[in-house]
């Protein structure tokens, strides 16, 4: 309290600067609230797994069709063996690959929060790689209730 000339006691009143509305990237599905989805995909029978290039645009058409940002992508092609892996850092997360051409397999994760949307993610890659057999687990991670 600060006394004014009159001797009239008043309170001190500060007004906090208006912050920006932060995102809230958590999801809340079914009841429950948790931190990201955790999407583990095994592409049996698939083509067109070797070549850093390729693993590139495979990695940024799945960000696009999750509706992600995509920060960096990086893609290692490892030589004579054919294989390649590969990362797509995100703001909402990553999505990363592994291939082994000589079995025609890749081994995608893809973890992210917020509202962008996994599935659509495995869709696109499903259509570009036309696997034979796709084996899907999800978890959800940082369960909060």
């Amino acid at each position: 309290m600060n006394e004014s000339a009159s001797g009239l006691a008043f309170a001190e009143t500060r007004e906090e600067p208006l912050r920006p509305v932060e995102r809230d990237y958590l999801i809340r599905k079914d009841g429950r609230t948790y931190a990201a989805v955790h999407v583990l995909a095994d592409f049996w029978g698939a083509s067109g797994l070797d070549g850093a290039g390729v693993v590139e645009i495979l990695l940024r058409g799945a960000a696009k069709a999750a509706g992600a940002t995509v920060l960096h992508v990086h893609a290692h092609e490892f030589g004579s063996e054919g294989g390649v892996s590969g990362v797509a850092v995100l703001a909402e997360s990553h999505i990363s690959v592994h291939t082994w051409p000589e079995i025609d397999y890749a081994a995608f994760d893809i973890f992210m929060c917020g509202d962008c949307r996994p599935d659509r993610a495995v869709a696109f890659l499903d259509r570009r790689l036309r696997p034979r057999r796709v084996d899907i687990r999800e978890h959800r991670r940082g369960l909060v209730e």
